[in-house]
């Protein structure tokens, strides 16, 4: 499970996605997760997902990578759906099954299905920022986004190091986990068998190498950074300019268009 974790990963490229201005595309995200949340039926949702799948394609990114980033909220949505699956009632119809407490009707069905797909697709989309984006020009994005909060002294430059550096660890920390779980199940530990309660005092052997190592690459990394002068954002300069081209102005375009799509249909329905 922890091999198909790839939330912060970057994956190089030479798709007209990776080549967009990385502030549109995390502005193109945001959009396209309002679309999602926006979308109140099939068409408006199949539009969205539609959407989605078509960027996919033009990033040039692996299908199997798409399923990749699906895979670790599974349990979530199970559990979603079953919520819905239980207890949305339609008090003007017949419920399907009927057993017990538990009364299953047609609409809970196509309410447990419509959110499994904004939730399957919310994360799909969310993962294609990362997919496409390196860590740093990523940095650079978010660091242009939120200039205007400079005026008010924010420590706009510092947080958007903090945030990339929390997300290229990420892949990091998932790949030391996994190495001290493969070196404590050589040592005969049973991390996998056993109830609840222990398989959660299974993991006291993992966290504890793993929160050690964590604050040994932090430490190493600061004194990385000292050693290159690193002060802050203050009078530095960048090597890669961001510059919105005609290629940025078109997906904006489309993206704003399929927006308009979706909200006009909950109008329209």
């Amino acid at each position: 499970m922890l091999n198909d974790i790839t939330i912060g990963q970057f994956f190089p490229g030479k798709s007209v996605i990776h080549r967009m201005d990385s502030r549109f595309k995390i502005v193109l995200v945001i959009v396209i997760m309002v679309m999602l949340f926006v979308a109140q039926n099939y068409f408006a949702l199949g539009v969205a997902c539609a959407f989605i799948l078509l960027i996919y394609a033009a990033s040039e990114i692996s299908p199997k990578l798409m399923l990749k980033s699906i895979k670790p909220i599974i349990p979530i949505i199970i559990f979603t759906a079953v919520l819905n699956l239980l207890f949305v009632k339609d008090p003007d119809a017949q419920p399907l099954v009927q057993f017990w407490i538990i009364s299953i009707y047609m609409r809970g069905i196509e309410t447990s299905i419509f959110m499994l797909l904004r939730i399957i697709f919310l994360i799909v989309g969310m993962s294609l920022l990362t997919y496409t984006t390196s860590p740093i020009v990523l940095t650079d994005a978010i660091e242009s986004l939120l200039s205007p909060l400079k005026k008010l002294h924010f420590p706009v430059h510092e947080l958007a190091m903090m945030m990339t550096i929390a997300l290229r660890f990420i892949p990091t920390l998932i790949e030391e986990t996994n190495k001290i779980m493969m070196a404590q199940k050589a040592r005969g530990a049973a991390l996998d068998t056993g109830g609840l309660l222990k398989r959660a005092k299974s993991m006291v052997p993992i966290l504890i190498p793993l929160f050690i190592s964590a604050f040994k690459r932090a430490n190493e990394l600061a004194t990385a950074m000292e050693c290159r002068c690193y002060r802050g954002g203050e009078g530095r300069t960048k090597l890669r300019q961001l510059k919105a081209t005609k290629l940025d102005l078109f997906a904006a375009g489309a993206t704003l268009c399929v927006l308009g799509i979706v909200i006009a249909d909950n109008f329209l329905i």
